[in-house]
């Protein structure tokens, strides 16, 4: 199905697909806004996707490409298997079974012919300005030129999604000015900064460079953050009495998937902080150990020089990214 659909997939859907990555969205919505005329971004929210999605209307769309009846009635049994809980099974009439191997290339079926098509169609036969999409699974933000625009893509997409079964949640969805004159023209309006918006774990906000030109920052979000290191905090009390290196070794490994992904460009104060709260969290474990395990910050700062990565920009620019992919 990976094979016969990879040829379908429009360029600006990148969730659970071979060969692209959440950078790579990332990346696309960076350009998006710096090279087109982006003045406003629609974030957009599916109220519980998964669990919402139409099965009747999902093999509709699967029968589109796929013609032979066993493989259909294969993917219908699966879909209806249900799901076991505490020991108790549950039929499941809608949706896709998360954690399911196969739920991730049916959501981006289902989101293909829902939104990907349409949303290429308005782009291409509607729009007068420039208008950018970038999609990782039921993670949607697209740019616009024109307010009014935005406004009736809006409208029009909360008809098209109640079509198929689904509903864009009516907090998480919003429209907000965005891009390179989103900060001088409320300034002029009397207004406070551009608001930001979220997606694939940053917060991204309206900023400058050095020289005063236009960029857009990319930061850690908050929430996110707290949660990796309160996580982090619980796992360092199971581990307390285990040798030091062993621990070391595992935060090594925790703090390395961290930087990899979060170290893009612009971010460097967030992994600054995340790491100095990661030695704080160890230090403290360390010195409970025992009524006279007091460590000192010297020896602290050793062993995080030995075991926990430095917080630096791991990631290039996109620019540069896309230069090299392409």
């Amino acid at each position: 199905m990976n094979a016969i659909y990879e040829v379908d997939f429009v360029d600006f859907s990148h969730g659970f697909r071979p060969g692209r990555s959440q950078q790579e969205a990332l990346d696309q919505l960076y350009l998006g806004i710096h090279e087109e005329k982006v003045n406003w971004v629609l974030d957009v929210d599916i109220r519980s996707f998964f669990d919402n999605v139409s099965q009747s209307w999902l093999v509709k769309f699967l029968e589109h490409r796929i013609g032979d009846r066993r493989v259909l009635r294969l993917i219908q049994k699966w879909l209806r298997a249900g799901v076991l809980e505490q020991g108790k099974w549950t039929e499941s009439e809608q949706g896709t079974p998360q954690g399911g191997s196969a739920s991730p290339l049916l959501a981006n079926v289902y989101l293909h012919y829902v939104f990907d098509l349409w949303a290429e169609a308005w782009r291409r036969k509607t729009a007068r300005g420039d208008i950018v999409v970038v999609r990782f699974a039921d993670d949607i933000v697209i740019g616009f030129q024109v307010r009014a625009e935005a406004e009736r893509f809006l409208a029009e997409l909360k008809e098209r999604v109640q079509k198929f079964g689904l509903e864009l949640h009516p907090e998480k969805t919003r429209l907000l000015e965005f891009g390179r004159f989103a900060a001088r023209d409320r300034e002029r309006r009397g207004e406070e900064k551009p608001e930001t918006f979220n997606f694939l774990g940053f917060t991204h906000i309206c900023g400058k460079t050095r020289k005063g030109k236009f960029t857009v920052w990319r930061q850690t979000i908050r929430k996110r953050m707290q949660a990796k290191l309160q996580a982090i905090k619980v796992e360092l009390r199971k581990r307390m009495h285990d040798p030091v290196p062993e621990v070391g070794r595992w935060l090594q490994a925790v703090v390395s998937g961290h930087m990899r992904y979060y170290g893009v460009p612009t971010n460097i104060h967030a992994l600054q902080t995340f790491r100095e709260a990661v030695v704080e969290a160890w230090h403290r474990v360390l010195c409970r150990r025992s009524d006279k395990g007091y460590v000192s910050w010297n020896r602290m700062k050793r062993l995080a020089h030995s075991y926990l990565p430095p917080a630096r920009i791991w990631q290039p620019y996109p620019s540069e990214r896309l230069r090299v992919t392409t």
